[in-house]
């Protein structure tokens, strides 16, 4: 069993939540059911994959940071919707959508690591 938290991968993961947490606190009102929701949502599940993969068998890992790698792509896509509404700025979603970028390769290579382990 792995600590999370010694995982580079994870700890870009969970700065990343707090990015998006910060970016969707000047949403509408009406988007906190809506969009607010699916990209916090989306987003927590990478760090929260990688920790439950974490903790599973060595087998189980690498199909939790595959679930992750999910998420990843589905927080890409709604940032990019959260742009194209206006809800984030230029600036912001340039911010999410680099380090979304960097996550998803940081998680392609511990993918390929583990399953060369195998």
């Amino acid at each position: 069993m792995k600590d999370f938290r010694d995982l580079k991968v994870w700890e870009k993961a969970h700065e990343l939540v707090l990015g998006v947490y910060r970016a969707t606190a000047t949403f509408p009102k009406e988007e906190q059911y809506g969009l607010t929701t699916q990209l916090r949502r989306c987003s927590s599940s990478i760090p929260a994959n990688i920790a439950e993969g974490c903790g599973r068998s060595e087998g189980d890992f690498g199909r939790f940071l595959q679930i992750a790698m999910g998420s990843a792509s589905e927080l890409e896509y709604h940032a990019l919707l959260a742009h194209d509404l206006k809800l984030l700025n230029d600036a912001s979603y340039d911010r999410l959508a680099a380090d979304v970028t960097e996550v998803k390769r940081m998680l392609a290579s511990l993918i390929k690591t583990v399953k060369a382990d195998r």
